[in-house]
C-alpha cells in the first residue's frame, strides 16, 4: 500500500428481495420493513404470475416472496415456473392457508420455506434470511411433522381427503372455487377442457363427491376457507 493511502472498507451488498402478492397493502408493507434494514433491498413487485415472471428477469432478484393465491393464478404454478426459468431465486411463501396442508406441497414445488401472514414481520425477514442462506424455514410445529413422518412414518395427524389431490387437482379444485369455467382453466394450463373433465372427475372421485354441485360447492368452502374436507 503506497504511503498515505487508506484502506477502504468493503461495501456490503444487499440481497435483493421481490414480492409477489395481489393486495398491494402487503407488498407496500413488506417495502417498508424492508427499507430499514441494510443487507436486504426492496427490488420489485408483482399481483400476478405472467407479471412476476417478466419482472423477475428484469429485476434479477436473489429471492421472491410468493403468496400462494394470486387473484386468479396459482402461486403453487408460480413457484413451479420461477425454479425453471430462474433456478438461482431463491422462493419464501407467504401466505394466509393452512400451514400444515401446503407447506409440504410448496417445499416439493421448489420453495424453501412458508410464513403464514399472521406471524409478523420479523418472522418475515427470518424467512427471507434463512431462504437466502439455502435453509429450509418452517414453523417448528411443521418442522416437528415433518421430522415425526420422516422416522416414524406418521405425525398423528389424521389424514385428509384432501391431501389425496394432486397439486394439478388442487390448482383445478381452487380455481373451480374461483368461478373460473372448465375452458378459461383449460386456457391456463394449456390443456384441453377434455383433460380438465377428466381432472374434475378424479377431484370427485378422491374427496367422496357424487355430483358437479357438490364438487362446486365444496371449492367454494375451500377456497373462503370454511370447508369441512
Amino acid at each position: 500500500m503506497a504511503a498515505g493511502e487508506d484502506w477502504a472498507e468493503p461495501v456490503m451488498q444487499a440481497e435483493r428481495v421481490f414480492v409477489v402478492d395481489d393486495h398491494p397493502l402487503v407488498r407496500q408493507g413488506i417495502a417498508t420493513i424492508l427499507a430499514g434494514i441494510p443487507d436486504l433491498e426492496f427490488v420489485g413487485e408483482a399481483s400476478s404470475v405472467q407479471e412476476a415472471l417478466r419482472l423477475i428477469g428484469q429485476c434479477s432478484p436473489d429471492v421472491a416472496v410468493v403468496d400462494l393465491h394470486l387473484g386468479d393464478d396459482s402461486g403453487l404454478g408460480l413457484i413451479k415456473d420461477i425454479r425453471i426459468r430462474f433456478p438461482e431465486v431463491h422462493i419464501l411463501v407467504l401466505s394466509m392457508r393452512d400451514e400444515g396442508f401446503y407447506a409440504e406441497r410448496v417445499l416439493r414445488a421448489g420453495a424453501r420455506g412458508y410464513v403464514t401472514k399472521e406471524a409478523g414481520s420479523e418472522k418475515i425477514i427470518e424467512g427471507i434470511r434463512k431462504v437466502l442462506a439455502r435453509q429450509i424455514y418452517v414453523s417448528e410445529d411443521m418442522a416437528t411433522r415433518v421430522m415425526s413422518r420422516m422416522v416414524g412414518g406418521g405425525d398423528g395427524q389424521e389424514a385428509s381427503p384432501m391431501d389425496a389431490l394432486t397439486d394439478r387437482e388442487l390448482e383445478i379444485f381452487e380455481w373451480i372455487g374461483r368461478g373460473i369455467p372448465s375452458s378459461d382453466i383449460a386456457a391456463k394450463l394449456h390443456i384441453s377442457p377434455k383433460t380438465v373433465d377428466s381432472h374434475r372427475e378424479s377431484i370427485k372421485q378422491k374427496l367422496g363427491l357424487k355430483t358437479a354441485a357438490e364438487l362446486v360447492r365444496q371449492a367454494i368452502e375451500w377456497v373462503r376457507g370454511d370447508s369441512s374436507i
